[in-house]
């Protein structure tokens, strides 16, 4: 790998912002504040700051299905993916992969399909491809894919998701105030309500089934609620033997994030009620929320945390890109324009934070010795920032030059 130095520009190291040098030698940060050693890269007028880390992104799905049940070729999806990622300056990426009972999109054999081509098609991505495996806990055959992916050479994350209990949740019960779904108060829908089948109308067309397919399908996974709870413990067990980062999606309870707790899931991820993120908090947890309920000043869902307050009083350790991968820059824009907290702290929600909640050491900060994942940045006093560089190990994924 070439050796180069970076100058020039405002470097956001792990205390301090400091206008200094910052050297790469075969991959890694070799030196900070030295002399230029071999080709100099002109950073004036920029940021440098350590590269995006993304625990949870599922744009990627676009890519595979632009349109309801039409799907393009799994190779062509992920290089656009992984251009994409590169674009928009995040070097490790989390692909927040469904693996559920649905058919269509989400489901296990399609889950499948996209960890082997990851795998197959890694030396042609300009970016770190990782999977968070987002297991819906209701998809029981899904456990020997589980099993399968954890022990081999993708060191994924696991997230747990029960978005069937979400779905018979009775619509008089806010989402975001619903019980434990494995209480015995959980309140349960009329299945024979006519509603009920209007509100499954957008799950139905993912899955490629009609509303009264799908309710039907429901219905038959709902009679296997009371083996869930035993393959939860299961999965956790198989996640701590592979030491896998741990994520529970979607909490509304103290009694939820304890749960998954127990099981090994040490991250909150888009927890619904802001008295939840203060529990994991408190309790030492990591907690996530996504990047663009922060650029939109609140959750597309609602009455769910306003992501931009949670950072604000110290109860979000990340930012996500969720369901849009230019969201992690343009909320920290947003967060700094609004004065949530400074720039600095901002930028360790999108780098040092995530990469630390998935035990990657190696990167995340610019420190010598770590490795070398930047970006360069351009961001006009007022104006959302734009990423001009990214390097990857050292090796360059994305450069852009404007006009200007």
């Amino acid at each position: 790998m070439r050796e180069f130095t970076i100058t020039g520009a405002e470097v956001y190291l792990p205390d301090q912002i400091a206008k200094t040098s910052v050297t790469v030698s075969d991959g890694v940060i070799a030196e900070i504040g030295g002399a230029v050693r071999g080709d100099e890269i002109d950073g004036q007028g920029r940021i440098l700051a350590p590269a995006l880390v993304d625990v949870h992104g599922d744009a990627f799905e676009r890519q595979l299905m632009p349109r309801p049940n039409v799907f393009f070729p799994m190779e062509g999806a992920i290089l656009e993916t992984d251009r994409q990622l590169a674009a928009n300056g995040i070097a490790t990426a989390y692909h927040a992969l469904s693996i559920s009972w649905e058919p269509g999109l989400r489901s296990v054999d399609r889950a499948r399909e996209l960890i082997e081509a990851v795998g197959k098609w890694s030396s042609r991505l300009t970016v770190e491809n990782r999977i968070q495996l987002r297991w819906e806990t209701f998809c029981l055959e899904g456990i020997p894919l589980l099993e399968e992916a954890l022990e081999g050479p993708l060191m994924p994350s696991l997230a747990f998701n029960d978005h069937t209990s979400m779905a018979m949740l009775h619509p008089d019960m806010p989402m975001q105030k619903r019980p434990f779904e494995h209480s015995l108060q959980f309140p349960v829908v009329d299945m024979q309500h006519p509603n009920f089948r209007s509100k499954l109308a957008g799950r139905a067309e993912r899955s490629g089934l009609t509303p009264v397919e799908y309710a039907s399908l429901l219905e038959e996974r709902w009679q296997m609620r009371s083996r869930v709870k035993e393959a939860i413990a299961q999965v956790g067990q198989m996640g701590r033997r592979n030491n896998v980062p741990m994520l529970s999606h979607d909490d509304t309870q103290d009694e939820t994030r304890d749960f998954y707790r127990r099981h090994g899931a040490a991250i909150c991820e888009f927890p619904m009620a802001v008295s939840v993120a203060a529990v994991a908090q408190e309790r030492g947890d990591m907690v996530v929320f996504g990047a663009p309920n922060a650029v939109r000043g609140g959750s597309h869902l609602g009455d769910s945390p306003n992501a931009g307050d949670m950072v604000e009083a110290g109860l979000c350790n990340i930012l996500a890109s969720d369901y849009y991968y230019p969201a992690m820059l343009a909320a920290i824009a947003r967060l700094d324009a609004d004065k949530r907290a400074d720039r600095l702290k901002l930028w360790k929600l999108i780098s040092t934070n995530p990469a630390r909640a998935m035990k990657l050491d190696d990167r995340g900060e610019i420190k010598i010795g770590k490795r070398a994942d930047l970006v360069l940045v351009g961001w006009p006093r007022g104006h959302v920032p734009a990423i001009r560089h990214t390097w990857v190990a050292g090796r360059t994924a994305y450069c852009a030059t404007p006009a200007g």
